[in-house]
């Protein structure tokens, strides 16, 4: 079976969709689309029609980039109000050798009776299996064993704001394969040896708020929020210029840098402001704006993770859009030090960190299918098939040789 998937990472200022394949031991990036978010504020839905028009607007360009219909996916709830403890549950097993169906049974017995009627599960991780209540292994799958036994996190959130992305998933006729929360997301498209044995924390700097979260061995173990992000920059490039937000963010975009240590005291441009008159901004000016607000929102974060833990921290990763501003890596390691970086996106044919939850949660839902040994593909035969014949139009081919040859990863069987 061809392994696709979609995920879908509804934020306050943009939902991000990707659809990857599976292939090779690797992911590859098939169609990635980045559409605005409006009628949603800081993970809330706060007008239902808009956020809906929104979603609309994404599949359409989502299916427009692959060629055929997007009906199934991964997507990302809100982390506001999460819950987060560790759980642990046994079975007797029946067979001789661990199964994924008892994988996912003995998950669900130690989930009963942990959710109260006004939470929803959002995620169940694994830490840990015992295999006859002495030998302990990240996967049982395949082990002899007459009891199998786990420790895992139970993620939960509020079961209306849950439901309410789930009903605005439904009405856009797309059926929501898992949930999961973006840092989470986050982790497992940067993890790698080091996150998956060592104690660290991932930031994730959003447009209206920043997530703190902290990951003992490949585990959510805490996590916080502060209510300010790269909007926030906008706000205060709009201010000093007194221009339009819109305006305000292009410039932060197109223009500014995250570092004065890059920027150009010589470069300049012209804009104009509220009042019609025109400003000229320079690089090196509008620089030091940014990187303020930048500084300011890493030394929060920084306080944020002491708080949560006293422990040493091996790695903090940032991520988020802002991070594609040239410099940012370079004040990222001034205020947070030498074991700190930014995330560099791994999935062949995409690169930009605002893209990171979406792909993220594509991982994380493959592992945990592996881990439960069921095959899943989020595009059916028919769909793939339209979408190759596409792909050919697109590109004026007619020999199935040619599109192996250009498709081959992708498309090929």
């Amino acid at each position: 079976m061809r392994k696709i998937y979609t995920g879908i990472d509804v934020g306050s200022d943009s939902i991000k969709i990707v659809t990857s394949e599976f292939l090779n031991d690797r992911f590859y990036t098939l169609a990635s689309v980045s559409v605005k978010s409006v009628g949603i504020t800081r993970g809330i839905i706060t007008d239902y029609d808009m956020a809906l028009n929104s979603l609309n607007l994404a599949k359409k360009e989502i299916e427009k980039a692959l060629g055929t219909s997007v009906n199934k996916a991964i997507i990302t709830v809100p982390s506001n109000d999460r819950n987060l403890s560790v759980i642990e549950g046994s079975i007797n097993l029946y067979n001789e050798f661990v199964t994924g169906e008892d994988v996912t049974a003995v998950l669900g017995e130690a989930s009963v009776d942990r959710v109260e009627e006004n939470e929803e599960i959002v995620s169940i991780i694994p830490i840990l299996f015992s295999l006859d209540e002495d030998r302990l292994t990240p996967n049982p799958n395949g082990a002899k064993s007459s009891v199998l036994g786990v420790k895992a996190l139970l993620a939960k959130a509020p079961k209306k704001q849950v439901y309410s992305f789930l009903k605005l998933f439904a009405d856009a006729n797309i059926e929501v394969v898992d949930v999961t929360f973006n840092c989470i997301g986050d982790y497992f498209e940067a993890r790698d040896k080091e996150t998956d044995n060592t104690f660290g924390a991932l930031i994730n700097i959003g447009h209206e708020k920043t997530d703190v979260s902290i990951f003992n061995k490949g585990i959510l173990i805490k996590n916080s929020i502060i209510n300010l992000g790269s909007k926030n920059i906008d706000k205060d490039i709009s201010y000093v210029y007194g221009i339009d937000i819109n305006a305000a963010r292009e410039l932060k975009e197109k223009f500014a840098l995250a570092s004065r240590r890059y920027a150009d005291i010589n470069e300049t441009v012209e804009f104009m402001a509220d009042d019609k008159d025109k400003v000229t901004i320079n690089q090196y000016e509008i620089t030091e704006v940014v990187e303020a607000r930048i500084v300011e929102l890493l030394k929060l974060a920084k306080k944020e993770i002491n708080s949560l833990t006293k422990r040493k921290i091996s790695y903090i990763i940032v991520t988020g859009g802002i991070a594609e501003l040239m410099g940012f890596s370079y004040v990222v390691e001034n205020i947070l030090g030498i074991n700190s970086s930014t995330l560099n996106a791994t999935s062949i044919g995409i690169r930009n960190d605002k893209f990171s939850s979406a792909i993220g949660i594509i991982k994380y839902f493959h592992n945990k299918m592996a881990l439960r040994e069921r095959d899943i593909s989020m595009l059916d035969e028919d769909e793939i098939n339209e979408m190759m014949q596409n792909k050919k139009s697109e590109l004026g081919l007619n020999n199935d040789v040619t599109t192996s040859k250009i498709f081959g990863y992708f498309y090929n069987n």
